[in-house]
């Protein structure tokens, strides 16, 4: 039935539900960044979307071929 989707449609279709788990650990570096070192609101905003992307990616993807 999926066999004419390429792969990058499906780990992305997959990805907005994992949105929901990545977001908060994203909120939690951002905010352990801020106090450790002292970031900018601005690069925190940056880390964070950064990082949930990244991990929705990879956790997509693990989930997919695996």
């Amino acid at each position: 039935m999926l066999d004419n989707v390429p792969d990058f449609v499906i780990i992305m279709v997959m990805g907005f539900p994992m949105l929901l788990f990545t977001v908060f650990p994203a909120l939690k570096l951002g905010d352990y960044l801020e106090e450790k070192y002292h970031i900018e609101e601005n690069k925190k905003r940056i880390v964070v979307v950064v990082t949930t992307i990244l991990v929705t990616l990879i956790l997509s993807s693990i989930l997919f071929y695996a």
